[in-house]
């Protein structure tokens, strides 16, 4: 986490779920974003495979763990610049400033006052395109 921006930072959680960050700052400055979902509308087959389920749902990547194993991601492959060929980020085009919603961190009371910081983003469920 303490990498320049545009990196992933990849951590074990519980001991067997990797857990997927994107390190958003200037090196040495800590800041990272976990993402904890995902909506599945391409590489279904290879989803299936990796989950070694028959179907995959619309559900099949709420949360952080499942959004790794879903994607393929692994704890070893933390420090990845995300420009490259094995994680990366797309711009496709789409304008989403007017579907993002924002509201308090969930499940981090003990931070206190800044638990309720609006650092939790979402999509909409009703603007999720298929």
């Amino acid at each position: 986490m303490y990498s320049h921006g545009g990196v992933a930072y990849v951590y074990l959680c519980y001991g067997i779920h990797s857990l997927f960050n994107i390190v958003t700052n200037q090196k040495d400055i800590p800041h990272a974003v976990l993402i904890r979902s995902i909506f599945p509308i391409e590489g279904i087959e290879i989803m299936k495979m990796r989950t070694r389920k028959q179907q995959i749902m619309a559900n099949s990547g709420n949360g952080p763990g499942k959004v790794s194993k879903l994607l393929g991601i692994h704890f070893d492959q933390t420090g990845i610049d995300l420009s490259g060929d094995i994680i990366w980020l797309e711009d496709r085009g789409v304008d989403m400033n007017n579907w993002i919603q924002s509201g308090k961190r969930i499940g981090i009371a003990y931070a206190g006052t800044d638990a309720l910081l609006p650092y939790r983003f979402w999509v909409q469920e009703e603007n999720i395109m298929i």
